[in-house]
């Protein structure tokens, strides 16, 4: 591991003291209070989320799903931590959404442990899918840190039922690929990042963003990489600000026949 626990502890904390004043002491507050009502799953686990779905929606039409996970800094089971510095920037999706008066359904959950068990992303899309009127074959997944690891996991655990993946700042094992390399991905990460290398990760078994971009590759599969020079481990306010993105993400689109989260597709 490239940095001690209490090192990367600090930069925890440091990462969301930025991530809210950089936004506002007021506006994160709103956010959390007013804009997006509180859930939990409504099988044993209890999975807390934070959902909104934005207005524009015509004719009784199923709506695609952007689910964000969040890093381990906040985790928790208070239902708030998550939408922290607005979500780590992932509100801008909603935001432009908004601005083009595109109808989608956004949600944040929260785990435990600095991991994401992809039982307990696919416990939050079968709640979300029981509350609100989303199109299966549009169901898109987002993280920032350990929540990109969730990402890559969620993805191998279940290869045909996400549309597309964005995951920022994270590492994976280089093992589990293979079913994934035609998932559409759009890899975020800073060239310097200083908590999660963007080649090594943590020098262990999951390597950065570079490296799984590379064997995804050469797989024949084709993500898109956007790599920022001299960027280091907080680039996601940049990434989710990136006017391509939502766009991108809502041309992506099950190919198959779409999936209800009940067990792992393989």
């Amino acid at each position: 591991m490239r940095s001690s626990v209490s090192s990367r502890l600090a930069l925890h904390l440091l990462v969301l003291v930025l991530a809210v004043t950089a936004h506002g002491h007021a506006a994160a507050a709103e956010l959390e209070d007013a804009e997006l009502a509180k859930y939990w799953t409504a099988d044993a686990a209890r999975v807390p989320y934070r959902a909104i779905q934005t207005p524009g929606r015509r004719d009784g039409e199923k709506l695609p799903l952007v689910v964000f996970l969040h890093g381990d800094w906040q985790d928790g089971t208070d239902n708030q931590s998550q939408l922290a510095g607005r979500g780590n920037g992932s509100y801008e999706l909603v935001d432009a959404a908004r601005e083009d008066g595109i109808a989608l359904v956004y949600v944040a959950p929260q785990t435990t442990d600095a991991y994401w068990p992809p039982a307990r992303v696919a416990a939050v899309v079968r709640d979300a899918l029981a509350r609100f009127p989303i199109d299966r074959r549009r169901i898109y997944l987002t993280g920032i840190s350990d929540g990109a690891t969730g990402v890559w996991d969620a993805l191998k655990t279940y290869p045909a039922c996400f549309a597309a993946g964005v995951p920022m700042s994270g590492m994976t094992e280089l093992a589990g690929l293979g079913p994934i390399r035609d998932v559409p991905q759009w890899v975020f990460h800073g060239s310097e990042d200083d908590d999660t290398d963007v080649e090594t990760g943590y020098d262990g078994a999951m390597v950065g963003s570079r490296a799984v971009v590379r064997a995804l590759r050469a797989m024949g599969g084709k993500p898109r990489y956007t790599e920022y020079a001299g960027e280091k481990h907080v680039i996601w306010p940049r990434a989710y600000a990136e006017d391509a993105l939502l766009p991108w993400l809502l041309d992506q689109r099950l190919r198959g026949a779409p999936c209800d989260f009940s067990a792992p597709a393989r």
